[in-house]
């Protein structure tokens, strides 16, 4: 039960209506506290428990697709996707067994990069034409210093519970991360934010969050635990007002985090509703949006002290959000393709027809030509905007 609750976020954007978005329960809570790393490049196999106080952890075998690079294939042009971003005026996106696929021209075709594992990727976010994180299933954690062509691993579920056990301070956090690294390697992240080369921030389930500040040689485990007891899922992360701004992460449950202090410490914010936010998008203006299950969405000027419900009258998912200066607009992306579009700022939004038509959507982009780019279980789809 608690791994089919991981997998929420995946489940519903095959879903053409809303759904229910489910609780962690009695998931394991995230062992979170900082200055305990992963490095970057270590085996894949499990590593020797380091807490002195701990009894000996044994870690399930590392699965095949730790170890085995995506499948290269013409099938892959048309594979699920669940991420599509831009990285200068390429286009990135990515998705089932590792797949992950670039274009120089704005969508129309599409050729695929290496990636040396064929685990499911969730979130891409790029931080230049060159630079870039993906994460997904099984822990996997992977970068780009190419645009996406190709990708190294950097961290996988095995080495981020040993670095969350090797963090526990208490008796409690020690058998919650005894239990995470027992489970093995199925510990999907969510979505991730990069700052700039050297800092970027994970988030999944089971209230796990990680970050980076040397350009992922090493991840470490942030501060959830007194903010986040129950190991809620974590589904959105961003920095607001900038990579010196705070970081807000969003999750099930109305859960809303924030840092202040680049991630030393965080304080749990006042929930505007109990349903589950999907995503966040953090405007250039300092705004933030909050969206998520049947079409909710709640506006905060003052990096989520305080939140402004807006209507989309629509009772489907929203599963993405993007920000288009080139053209004054916000857009947020339906899991059933439609899209919302602001030209104020987030205050309101005009209802869209899907440009792609109806299907499956999970994330969204823009082509240089103005084009959107929308990722979807159908495989990714290119649309002209409407006028």
């Amino acid at each position: 039960m608690r791994r089919l609750a991981a997998l929420a976020l995946l489940s519903a954007v095959s879903a053409q209506a809303a759904a229910p978005a489910p609780s962690a329960g009695t998931a394991p809570t995230g062992i979170l506290a900082p200055g305990v790393s992963a490095r970057a490049g270590a085996p894949v196999e499990p590593m020797a428990p380091t807490a002195v106080t701990a009894p000996a952890v044994v870690a399930p075998a590392a699965p095949a697709a730790l170890a085995e690079p995506a499948l290269i294939s013409p099938k892959a042009l048309g594979a699920a996707t669940l991420a599509v971003a831009r990285a200068g005026d390429r286009l990135v996106a990515a998705g089932e067994r590792g797949t992950v696929l670039w274009s120089d021209d704005g969508g129309k075709t599409w050729q695929q990069a290496r990636v040396p594992v064929r685990a499911g990727l969730t979130a891409l976010r790029f931080v230049d034409a060159r630079i870039g994180w993906a994460v997904g299933h099984l822990g996997v954690i992977l970068k780009t210093e190419d645009g996406g062509k190709t990708w190294a691993l950097q961290l996988d579920g095995l080495r981020a519970a040993r670095a969350l056990l090797a963090a526990a301070t208490d008796d409690a956090s020690r058998r919650a991360a005894q239990r995470l690294v027992e489970e093995g390697a199925d510990k999907p992240w969510f979505d991730l934010e990069a700052l700039d080369g050297q800092r970027a921030i994970a988030v999944g389930a089971y209230g796990l969050a990680m970050a980076t500040r040397d350009g992922g040689r090493t991840w470490d485990p942030l501060p959830l635990r007194a903010v986040n007891p129950r190991g809620l899922h974590l589904y959105g992360v961003r920095a607001v007002g900038g990579p010196g701004g705070a970081w807000v992460i969003a999750g099930e449950q109305g859960l809303l985090l924030r840092s202040s202090d680049d991630g030393v410490s965080f304080t749990a914010l006042a929930p505007p509703y109990k349903g589950s936010f999907f995503g966040l998008l953090s405007t250039r203006s300092g705004a933030l949006l909050a969206y998520g299950l049947r079409g909710s969405v709640y506006r905060s000027g003052d990096a989520g002290a305080s939140w402004d419900k807006i209507e989309l009258g629509t009772p489907v998912s929203l599963q993405a959000g993007l920000e288009r200066a080139d053209r004054g607009e916000l857009t947020l992306l339906a899991q059933n393709g439609e899209l919302f579009v602001s030209t104020d700022d987030g205050h309101r939004f005009t209802r869209r027809p899907p440009p792609a038509g109806p299907l499956p959507a999970a994330g969204l982009a823009a082509a240089p030509d103005g084009a959107w780019v929308i990722a979807s279980l159908r495989g990714t789809r290119r649309a002209s905007p409407a006028p």
